[in-house]
């Protein structure tokens, strides 16, 4: 039995993800896991679970990841 493709997809929760979000499971016949990283901007993330909910995202997952963005990139000295 051939097992579905996962995709990762990087979501916003706006229209843009969420349509390419839909495209990607129709056109790959893909199961979609969509992320969301919080590195400091102003997210509802409330808002976004639900809209991942409205287009058929199986799995979400969301990750408190800006004092890991903020060492590792911004403070950085490479």
């Amino acid at each position: 039995m051939k097992s579905k493709k996962k995709i990762v997809l990087a979501y916003s929760g706006g229209l843009d993800t969420s349509i390419i979000l839909k495209w990607l499971q129709e056109n790959y016949d893909a199961e979609v896991i969509c992320y969301t990283a919080d590195i400091g901007q102003e997210i509802d993330r409330n808002k976004i679970f639900r809209n991942a909910k409205k287009t058929w995202c199986k799995k979400y997952y969301y990750s408190r990841s800006k004092r890991y963005f903020c060492k590792r990139l911004c403070l950085s000295n490479d």
